[in-house]
């Protein structure tokens, strides 16, 4: 039997004698090279280490592609069906609202029915009320808008023979019109002031009053269209006070047999009433408390019709974030208008911004808390969204939407991420 030489040996012993140490001395052992693959496992193993923590992401193309295609056709749905959304949203959760004073009737034995009809004949009657009590100042705004027009005339225009801030700005659009003309060519500018120079002199004067008559249709069709959709919601109201808790049981019934899931569905319709009562409860509260304060101040400073301005202030503070801007800016004009005085536009403007961020930041910020726990944050983003979606309406419409959102993403599975986000 024939060993094979060791080959290992030879480099101990070479190494020994390079380094001055006898054959008899014990070799030192050389650490072994690691294998190749284990070497590139090691090394993005430190790269890794190096880089951080990184988290894989699995992407399927497919889900995402048909997501994203989803929400596009629903924005795109809830845009072309405004004119359906906007009234139904609003009939809900002023329902939501009342729902509780019919329950109380129901309890003194009231029927329904009749609790019902008596709860929107209130409302109405109040809403009533109180435009005929204000009508008088409403109707002297619209009296003074063309005193409004010669103040503004007078203001800027000056008295020393020079031209005015406007006619300086109008000689500047003349200038640059004329220039781009010169630009572009002769033959358009003469083809143009030909067709000037053949309209009769009454076309030229009514000009400005087709313009005004186009405006006053504008507002006749939008004031036809609030009045229908107002009136849609009024039905609505009374119909979904009507009802009570029917929509509720077969919301409940069509969930399936299984219990859990039915009383998953009764714990996020139960939230979902909570939130829209607590924060509508809310928002007549604080609106009610800016009016009043609004009008004392207005009335204690000496602003003409403070009562309308009071009323505007109760209703564009509904608005989140964008409404005491509104009110702060509309009396602040109002004031330039009355008293041409900057000192007194600053008193009127201040106090309308004092009180609605006295209102706005401090008592319903509170209270909003308090009921609906979420992100401010995601708030403001959701309602620059609903805000571009719907016009004013989605402002004022928003944040309820985003309550109930934020009430079911906390009760059905997969919705973690929605919850989170909005939560606090």
């Amino acid at each position: 039997m024939q060993l094979a030489p060791s080959e290992p040996a030879q480099p101990a012993v070479q190494a020994a004698s390079t380094s001055g140490v006898g054959p008899g001395a014990p070799a030192r052992k050389e650490p072994e090279p690691a294998p190749d693959s284990g070497a590139g496992a090691a090394s993005d193993e430190l790269t890794l280490q190096a880089g951080g923590l990184r988290l894989p992401l699995h992407v399927h193309a497919r889900g995402l592609s048909l997501g994203i295609l989803a929400t596009l056709a629903c924005v795109f749905a809830l845009q072309w069906a405004q004119k359906f959304f906007v009234p139904f949203l609003l009939g809900i959760f002023i329902a939501y609202t009342l729902n509780p004073v019919v329950r109380w009737l129901e309890r003194w034995r009231v029927k329904r029915v009749i609790g019902a009809t008596l709860v929107t004949a209130l409302i109405l009657g109040a809403m009533g009320g109180t435009l005929y009590r204000l009508q008088g100042e409403f109707f002297n705004i619209i009296d003074e808008l063309p005193t409004l027009t010669h103040k503004v005339t007078r203001i800027f225009t000056s008295g020393d023979g020079q031209r005015s801030t406007i006619q300086q700005v109008q000689a500047a659009a003349a200038e640059i019109e004329r220039a781009a003309s010169n630009a572009t060519g002769g033959e358009q500018r003469r083809a143009v002031q030909k067709r000037t120079n053949s309209l009769p002199p009454a076309a030229a004067a009514g000009a400005s009053s087709i313009r005004v008559m186009d405006w006053v249709l504008a507002g006749s069709v939008g004031l036809a269209t609030f009045l229908s959709q107002a009136t849609m919601v009024v039905f609505l109201v009374f119909f979904l006070l009507l009802a009570g808790d029917t929509f509720k049981r077969k919301l409940v019934k069509l969930t399936g047999p299984s219990l859990t899931r039915k009383k998953v569905t009764v714990h996020i319709l139960d939230d979902i009433n909570n939130a829209i009562q607590s924060y509508m409860f809310m928002l007549l509260v604080t609106n009610l408390l800016l009016a009043l304060l609004t009008w004392a101040a207005l009335r204690a400073i000496g602003l003409e019709n403070a009562g309308a301005w009071a009323a505007f202030a109760g209703l564009a503070h509904v608005i989140p974030y964008f409404g005491p801007l509104l009110i702060t800016l509309a009396t602040g004009a109002v004031a330039f208008f009355q008293f041409e005085s900057l000192r007194m536009v600053i008193l009127v403007a201040g106090s309308s911004l004092g009180i609605a961020t006295l209102v706005g930041m401090v008592v319903a910020t509170w209270m909003t808390g308090r009921i609906a726990r979420m992100n401010p944050a995601a708030v403001f983003v959701s309602l620059l969204f609903w805000g571009w979606l719907w016009g004013m309406w989605g402002l004022l419409l928003g944040v309820p939407v985003v309550m109930v959102l934020k009430v079911v993403a906390e009760r059905v599975e997969g919705m973690e991420v929605v919850s989170e986000l909005l939560g606090e």
